[in-house]
């Protein structure tokens, strides 16, 4: 599939509002799942998001290339999550950890559950522009104990990744990017300004939140999403609908403004390209983990 620029001359917010599709995979992941296709290119940078459930392994070894597989975990998670990849990493994330593997021209990966463990949070492809889509990949950890706390009346966020509020992670990203995770209640005064050339994605994760732009006051129900994409710097507001805290999570990264095409977990900037490296893939020289699994078929 493909996918056109989008310009930055755009409305300052998308007026639809997204459910997630449905998502049940083999006997122990299920979720919902948002896909670039659905917003019209507003969702630039990003390509996919899942918000998902899994509690045995499910997907084995798999190539990436051409994106950043990011793993975000949410506080509820119980257990472990292996995580294995071709560049030689082999370890845990914990819950409320972020794991960004940049694929650059290819990795092979694999994420999966410890026994007993309940992984609860969201997978995101972030798109890469042509020039980073044949460097060589790299891998970013960053732990919960080191994500910044946003705290203020009615609402606590945690800064996974990126900058917000004059506080700024450590660690930074292959590309321009800021998740946060967070939770917050009818008093919320939780603002966060988007600087221009950067889009914003909001989801509803647990309970219903409000989110106000340009003056204007828009509901988000459970399970559902907005991709805003401002013509200026603005400032995002955001609450709950109610005294008890609402989850929401926030994914804002600069607009990439290239066309590319997708083919299950690469993007490319051509068909040919796409061709080229599902190749590399087949040849085997994508590397692999210490648990590789039989190739994909394409």
């Amino acid at each position: 599939m493909t996918h056109s620029a989008i310009q930055l001359n755009q409305s300052t917010v998308s007026d639809k509002h997204v459910t997630g599709s449905p998502l049940n995979i083999g006997e122990g992941f299920t979720g919902l799942g948002f896909r670039h296709t659905q917003f019209e290119g507003a969702m630039d940078p990003i390509i996919m998001v899942d918000h998902y459930t899994m509690t045995v392994p499910t997907f084995g070894a798999h190539p990436h290339a051409g994106i950043s597989a990011v793993s975000v975990l949410f506080e509820d998670t119980e257990g472990k999550f292996n995580n294995r990849d071709s560049l030689g990493n082999d370890f845990d994330i914990h819950a409320g950890d972020l794991y960004w593997l940049n694929a650059g021209r290819g990795a092979v990966h694999d994420e999966a559950p410890r026994l007993g463990a309940k992984i609860h949070g969201l997978q995101i492809f972030v798109n890469l522009p042509a020039t980073l889509k044949h460097e060589s990949p790299s891998s970013l950890h960053v732990k919960r104990e080191d994500m910044p706390m946003l705290v203020g009346e009615g609402y606590r966020v945690r800064l996974v990744l990126g900058e917000s509020n004059r506080a700024k992670t450590q660690a930074s990203s292959v590309w321009p990017f800021t998740i946060l995770d967070g939770f917050a209640d009818e008093r919320s005064a939780f603002e966060h300004q988007i600087p221009y050339g950067f889009n914003a994605w909001l989801y509803a994760v647990e309970g219903n939140i409000e989110y106000q732009l340009d003056d204007e006051w828009h509901v988000l129900d459970q399970g559902e999403s907005v991709s805003i994409v401002p013509k200026d710097v603005s400032v995002l507001k955001v609450r709950g609908d109610n005294k008890k805290q609402s989850h929401f999570a926030l994914l804002s990264g600069e607009i990439i403004n290239e066309s590319f095409v997708q083919k299950g977990p690469f993007a490319m900037s051509s068909q040919q390209e796409i061709n080229e490296v599902v190749a590399r893939y087949q040849a085997g020289e994508l590397g692999q983990t210490d648990l590789d699994c039989a190739k994909y078929h394409y």
